[in-house]
């Protein structure tokens, strides 16, 4: 049987790990720049904006799967996420339920557009450029409608960050007992677990840095987020990261 290497990791316990860890550091490192700096959202969005075309570019020039490089362009996606979504609600006043009905759109055109072009979203079949191309674009939509989606949810509604916690991970419990119990196509349970971690790290890492008066641990953003990337790195040293696979 050959197989084809892919660009990506392959999706185990650990990724999954990683990976809120990545969501979580995308919100607190996103507001330390937008709001501990005092840079706004503009600016912010087009500083983080630079970097996640920088680091896409280096993604897609590698010929192979590199760990680091991949985790970066991940947190590079969480963070331009959070301060374009929160410029989108904030700054220009759509509003979190607004944000976040415009990205789900745009998300699902996104995975649409994909499935017609390349006959699969699978992430098993991240070998060409193009497959990469549209991997990369539906991973910068998810990650800002988690941040919308968050904010939606945690202070729009009233809910809290604590029971949005529960929320978010509950679904994600769920999905987790249908990958194991039933015959739903994996693909989908992929993109939804994948789409519903940034809404958890976003309510997870509001929860750490806000204010006590409005249901946080108001911990510094900066101390928040380098916890997160050296929680990251050794996860990454600890569980070593493989490249899925394709068989044909």
């Amino acid at each position: 049987m050959n197989t084809a290497l892919s660009k990506v990791p392959e999706v185990t316990v650990a990724f999954w790990m990683i990976k809120v860890l990545a969501t979580t550091l995308g919100e607190t490192g996103g507001d330390a720049v937008s709001m501990s700096m005092e840079l706004g959202y503009l600016l912010s969005s087009a500083i983080f904006g630079v970097l996640f075309l920088a680091a896409v570019s280096l993604q897609i020039s590698r010929t192979s799967f590199h760990p680091t490089v991949y985790w970066l362009t991940i947190i590079a996606t969480t963070t331009v996420g959070t301060t374009l979504a929160d410029f989108a609600d904030r700054s220009l006043g759509i509003g979190y339920a607004g944000g976040s009905l415009l990205l789900l759109a745009l998300l699902i055109a996104s995975l649409l557009i994909w499935q017609k072009t390349m006959r699969t979203v699978s992430v098993h079949s991240i070998t060409s450029r193009k497959a990469e191309l549209f991997y990369w674009v539906t991973i910068m939509f998810s990650q800002t409608l988690g941040t919308a989606l968050g904010d939606w949810v945690a202070d729009t509604e009233g809910l809290g960050y604590g029971a949005s916690i529960l929320i978010f991970g509950g679904i994600l419990l769920g999905l987790t007992g249908l990958y194991f119990t039933t015959r739903v196509s994996r693909v989908f349970l992929f993109w939804a677990a994948f789409i519903l971690t940034r809404p958890l790290g976003a309510v997870v890492g509001d929860f750490l840095d806000k204010p006590v008066a409005d249901g946080g641990l108001e911990l510094s953003r900066y101390a928040a987020t380098l916890a997160l990337l050296a929680g990251i790195a050794l996860l990454m040293l600890a569980f070593p990261q493989k490249a899925a696979t394709k068989a044909h």
